[in-house]
């Protein structure tokens, strides 16, 4: 027997704010986190989305050697998930379920830098960027002593990592679910090999704040961010026998891998997860009223995923508002799936479509109806898709639905 799934909690550390409210209030305004950073720390400038929290309220001075930034970020976020959810503590065998694309890329970054300056590295680098250490530090703060799961599938990271806890809440494998993503990517080393891989944004610093564009006819690439995003999941009867506030249901979800190229994304991989989602979900294409794409603003990517939802929807896509959030948050990675997952659920709580901004033409071969409008109120909303590509090939689909 399987049990029905929601979320009860949304915990965040974000380009656009660290609550529920300030995301989507950002979100909904089509207000933009995007900014240049000038050359100098890097050798060519670029643009990019940065979060900032209170580290303060978080960590003691004592606390930090070791920790990486993407730690700290995930911390911070799935402790916020639990208290959003009314919980003073979570159950000791609470699952633990994380994204992460490149662990400690601080911690690696400047291991590199002193090895080449002093011949040596700081001695707590290896705990400090192992991929794993986001996860066992939510754990130890918490003191959970379930299973715990990093996946490291680059942008399907915590897109899979949901997917993972959820089944697991379903089965009754776990009795609540921690699921979600971290990554702190922007440091030097990271953003080089990003530059040389051809695929960012061009830097503009008079117009860095819409840089990502994605499906639009002058995008130019992708802007990366960072942050953390985490959902708490319960059973559905035990969230409503202690009256917790229900914001979604998790429908369902389908993984797929392309198995063709590394970098180059294949339409009828990202078919085969959408109809997974679809089929786990119990849902036709109709039933979405609402799907975030993964629209990363490159200019095979955003065609690519235009072809396969003309795939799934046939001579219907017209019904389906489409948008991709990137454009105002960045390319989180590892951590975009489960903030792009929080979006969705907010969408279908809060009953409106996120828009697709800085599109001022629409690229003709990406044939889909884009929600354009920063204010669209969707009273119908029951259903939402969250989709996520990787490098790799790994695609990733998790369908939200309202929970009534």
């Amino acid at each position: 027997m399987t049990r029905r799934v929601v979320v009860t909690g949304i915990g965040l550390v974000s380009p656009l704010g660290n609550t529920p409210d300030e995301l989507f209030a950002a979100v909904m305004a089509g207000r933009s986190a995007t900014e240049y950073w000038p050359s100098g720390e890097i050798d060519r400038p670029a643009v990019v989305a940065r979060s900032s929290f209170d580290l303060d309220r978080w960590f003691t001075r004592l606390q930090l050697p070791g920790v990486d930034r993407v730690s700290q970020l995930a911390v911070a976020a799935a402790e916020s998930a639990r208290l959003d959810a009314g919980l003073s503590r979570l159950d000791d065998q609470t699952g633990i379920y994380v994204g992460s694309g490149m662990g400690g890329a601080t911690a690696i970054d400047k291991a590199y830098l002193h090895l080449h300056r002093n011949g040596k590295v700081p001695p707590l680098t290896i705990p400090a960027f192992m991929c794993n250490a986001a996860a066992a530090h939510v754990a130890m703060r918490s003191q959970l002593h379930g299973p715990v799961f990093t996946y490291s599938i680059a942008c399907a990271s915590s897109a899979v990592a949901i997917s993972e806890g959820a089944n697991a809440v379903a089965r009754g494998a776990v009795e609540s679910a921690l699921v979600g993503g971290s990554e702190a990517l922007l440091v030097p080393g990271v953003v080089h090999a990003w530059q040389a891989l051809q695929t960012l944004a061009t830097p503009d610093p008079e117009q860095a704040g819409t840089a990502s564009r994605p499906f639009a006819t002058d995008r130019t690439g992708l802007v990366l961010g960072e942050g953390a995003a985490f959902l708490l999941l319960e059973p559905r009867d035990v969230a409503e026998a202690r009256g917790a506030r229900i914001y979604a249901e998790i429908a369902g979800s389908g993984v797929s891998c392309d198995a063709m190229h590394l970098t180059k994304p294949d339409a009828a991989g990202q078919v085969r997860a959408i109809q997974a989602a679809l089929r786990d979900a119990g849902l036709s294409s109709s039933d979405i009223g609402y799907c975030n794409a993964h629209g990363t603003a490159t200019l095979a990517g955003d065609v690519v995923e235009s072809e396969a939802l003309n795939r799934v929807w046939g001579d219907r896509i017209g019904d389906l508002p489409v948008s991709s959030t990137k454009a105002l948050h960045g390319h989180l990675l590892g951590a975009a799936g489960a903030l792009e997952a929080a979006i969705s659920v907010l969408a279908i709580h809060r009953r409106s479509l996120p828009p697709s901004a800085h599109v001022s033409s629409q690229d003709p071969a990406c044939a889909i109806r884009l929600v354009t409008q920063a204010d669209s109120p969707a009273p119908d909303l029951h259903a939402a898709m969250s989709n996520s590509f990787a490098f790799g090939g790994t695609n990733a689909v998790l369908i939200f639905r309202r929970a009534d």
